[in-house]
């Protein structure tokens, strides 16, 4: 198939394919006319790597996810090890978000929104306290 049907069965953007073909995640055949020629287990691994990015992780980890996937004599602890990884760094993450949540959240009730020109946002933002 296509370029444009290995898309549109995929979900994800010609551009995308094409990115994902050149750093090598996947390989798809070449026709006589020197067009790629998609195969059905092309589209699968397609559809693996988004849903893989959905979940966060790296085109790095995707490659690591993947070669594990075609690797059947694979140790699932293999596996286990690269989404724990990944969960950690989604927990720190939301640490960091949840301070900064609270951090903006207090300069927000600390302002009065008013037409004086004080303001504890921008004091904030201009000098650090």
């Amino acid at each position: 198939m296509n370029i444009g049907e290995a898309s549109e069965r995929s979900g994800l953007p010609s551009k995308t394919i094409r990115y994902y073909e050149d750093i090598g995640l996947i390989r798809p055949e070449r026709g006589g006319n020197g067009y790629r020629d998609y195969a059905a287990a092309d589209v699968h691994k397609l559809r693996f790597l988004q849903r893989s990015r959905g979940l966060g992780f790296s085109v790095e980890e995707c490659r690591q996810l993947l070669a594990l996937y075609e690797d059947k004599a694979r140790a699932s602890a293999d596996v286990r090890d690269i989404a724990e990884t990944k969960l950690g760094e989604i927990d720190r993450k939301i640490r960091e978000l949840t301070e900064l949540r609270r951090t903006l959240e207090h300069l927000v009730h600390a302002c009065h929104g008013n037409d004086r020109p004080d303001c504890p946002i921008l004091e904030e933002l201009s000098d650090g306290r």
